[in-house]
């Protein structure tokens, strides 16, 4: 028995690791034969109690016409508690020789986020010896996963080729695989493809994560917020109250932190409340250092009066209104 466990919360590039496993374990076998996908419809059944049951009778049913078969979980988030994975974790340890299994942890489309692998399980795919995909990694890890995409794909590009590609999509990632079967199939395989060649199929920019936004008015790169905040509005179609939002939380942060007298990232972890992770407490604590109380109290006053003026109290557009705040928090960091 072998076992694949798939985690990611973009749908895309979930599909996209499940396909490519499938293809991997199938090879030159009958599909229709050695494949039996459960998913959520399956778990749920008439009675709408989540059960594995029926994922643990798929996983132990014997071959048929062929030497192995392919069970694929999906939508295993749905099953969040120590106690809900219990069969599953009985099974890692009981099942056939015959039967390669491919557990896919993505939330339920009754979810609204992820839930985390529970220890348990993690600890029982691990001693099974499992074989660990992150299908959508977040922050750097999804610039890495991204670039590992770009470097494995069927034509070979150059530097400026990827970078462009890079830029172009963003927190997209989905939408590279696709790119790069076009290219092969306009270049062909193994082809040399320029940033000249490339730009043409790119399309629009796609979103980018709201810490590029930050990041870069934080740094008072003027342009490049701007950007980044066109990319949200319009590759991501992100409201603006949510950037708003954002942003605010953001700058509550550093304002927690201005005067407090805190000088390391531990410290005002501890103000803030984080646990984790220190690294989000120490930008905070950068931005407050940087600005100072009276311009962390100008940053606060700038968000309120755009927050207002979103909520109908400017007749001016809601693009206009947060490309002036964006480029007036940009100003006071670049000052």
């Amino acid at each position: 028995m072998s076992v694949v466990f798939i985690k990611g919360d973009d749908e895309t590039l979930v599909a996209q690791a499940v396909q490519a496993q499938i293809d991997d374990l199938v090879g030159d076998g009958d599909r229709s034969l050695m494949v039996e996908e459960v998913a959520e419809a399956h778990f749920l059944g008439d009675s709408g109690e989540a059960s594995l049951a029926s994922l643990i009778t798929a996983a132990q049913t014997m071959p048929f016409l062929t030497d192995r078969r392919v069970v694929v979980g999906r939508n295993l988030g749905l099953f969040s508690k120590a106690t809900d994975v219990a069969p599953l974790i009985e099974l890692l340890a009981l099942a056939p020789e015959t039967t390669d299994l491919v557990l896919v942890w993505e939330r339920a489309s009754t979810s609204n986020r992820m839930p985390a692998v529970p220890k348990p399980l993690a600890e029982a795919l691990k001693s099974a010896g499992a074989e660990m995909h992150d299908a959508a990694p977040s922050g750097k890890g999804r610039k890495a996963f991204l670039q590992e995409r770009l470097a494995k794909g069927p034509v070979q590009l150059t530097a400026g080729a990827t970078r462009a590609i890079s830029d172009r999509v963003g927190d997209d990632v989905g939408r590279v695989a696709s790119l790069l079967d076009t290219l092969a199939s306009t270049f062909g395989h193994d082809a040399s493809i320029s940033e000249s060649d490339v730009l043409p199929f790119l399309g629009e920019a796609s979103d980018v994560p709201p810490w590029e936004l930050t990041d870069a008015i934080d740094s008072g790169q003027i342009a490049q917020a701007l950007n980044k905040l066109e990319r949200m509005t319009v590759g991501g179609e992100r409201h603006p109250l949510q950037i708003l939002a954002t942003l605010h939380n953001h700058y509550q942060r550093a304002l927690r932190l201005s005067g407090s007298g805190v000088r390391d990232e531990k410290a005002a972890a501890g103000i803030l409340k984080m646990t984790g992770s220190t690294f989000p407490a120490k930008k905070a604590l950068n931005l407050s250092n940087k600005l100072g109380p009276a311009k962390v109290n100008r940053s606060i006053s700038l968000l309120a009066e755009a927050d207002l003026n979103l909520r109908g109290g400017s007749a001016v557009p809601p693009d206009a209104i947060m490309t002036v705040l964006v480029a007036r928090l940009a100003r006071l960091s670049a000052a």
